[in-house]
């Protein structure tokens, strides 16, 4: 981590209590956005080039247990997780951040996935949120959720939309510090919205959100419209939200999914995370809609398609997909 982000952090915490417990808990909820995060200011602090927007996916997400040790001992889903991975090191990159060698220079994580690990399903996204909320139960920091976003967003982007439940707007800020880019929830609860999960594929993803970002923003020609694109984007789902219109939010939440995935694959070389099976339902989602049925969908940086639906279409919807896995993102169960 670089002296940037140390000092970003150090600034964060100086409002903190500094507590010391034994251990400290997290659970955050997986999210999928809706307008697409795809593109940096500043890979310092991971500042977003546009504003997004998502919701939660209920009980689908993460759960971490923390506690300090002379060196790091990472435990993922049961397992012991190998040091010399791209996940370890990762993990032990953020970690840096929060390392306090007067108490113990290490961390003890156990961490348990309820959805698959690096498939393009927002696990990173789960997982560092509920790092950082872990990380703050050990510390006792005491923060306000505004503030731990900020953290989760250094180790993911996605992580500060996963301090909430129901939907959330990340917002790209202004500031070249970032103190003015951060996630907060967004206060209307839509009951009878549903979202349904078509898993093609729980195999990790050939090129990471990471650098495929990096490489759609250094070499696709289409990426120059996708900032504007996607501001607009974040306004209209807003509106779609607040009013619970249904078409227009499907509609716009489908088109910003297709067109961050079309940006890439114009990227050099292609970046296409889409398996044949993709399209195959995406063909068939936009199909039963032609036929009547108000069912849209979204895909983010991998092959796995959620769909969009309300609760009153819920049988045709299960009809024309078996194997889907349907959300209640309102229920009253959450990760």
């Amino acid at each position: 981590m670089s002296e940037i982000q140390h000092q970003f952090v150090k600034k964060i915490l100086t409002v903190a209590s500094h507590g010391a417990y034994e251990k400290g808990y997290g659970v955050a909820p997986s999210n999928i956005a809706l307008c697409k995060y795809w593109g940096k200011r500043d890979s310092n602090l991971n500042l977003p080039l546009n504003s997004s927007l998502s919701i939660s996916l209920g009980t689908k997400g993460t759960r971490t247990q923390i506690r300090r040790l002379p060196s790091d001992q990472f435990i993922l889903n049961g397992e012991p997780v190998d040091p010399t991975t791209p996940f370890a090191h990762r993990l032990s990159t953020f970690l840096d951040l929060f390392r306090e060698p007067c108490r113990a220079p290490g961390f003890e994580v156990i961490t348990e996935n309820t959805i698959p690990t690096a498939a393009g399903l927002a696990s990173s996204a789960s997982g560092y949120a509920a790092l950082v909320l872990a990380l703050n139960d050990l510390a006792g920091w005491d923060l306000p959720r505004q503030l731990l976003s900020m953290l989760a967003r250094l180790g993911s982007g996605s992580a500060s939309r996963s301090l909430f439940n129901g939907f959330a707007c990340w917002h790209r800020g202004e500031r070249d510090d970032g103190r003015d880019s951060f996630a907060e929830a967004i206060d209307t609860k839509w009951s009878d919205f549903r979202i349904g999960i078509l898993t093609l594929t729980d195999a990790e993803k050939p090129v990471g959100s990471r650098a495929g970002m990096q490489r759609t923003v250094e070499t696709s020609p289409r990426y120059a419209d996708w900032p504007a694109r996607a501001a607009i984007d974040f306004g209209v789902l807003k509106r779609a939200i607040k009013h619970r219109d249904f078409e227009t939010f499907g509609a716009t939440a489908e088109a910003n999914a297709l067109e961050m995935h079309a940006t890439m694959r114009e990227a050099i070389p292609p970046l296409d995370y889409f398996l044949p099976q993709t399209r195959t339902q995406i063909g068939r989602v936009q199909q039963l809609r032609a036929e009547g049925l108000p069912v849209y969908l979204t895909i983010d940086a991998g092959p796995n398609v959620k769909l969009l639906f309300q609760a009153a279409n819920t049988t045709e919807v299960e009809n024309a997909f078996p194997a889907l896995e349907i959300i209640d993102p309102f229920g009253t169960s959450h990760a």
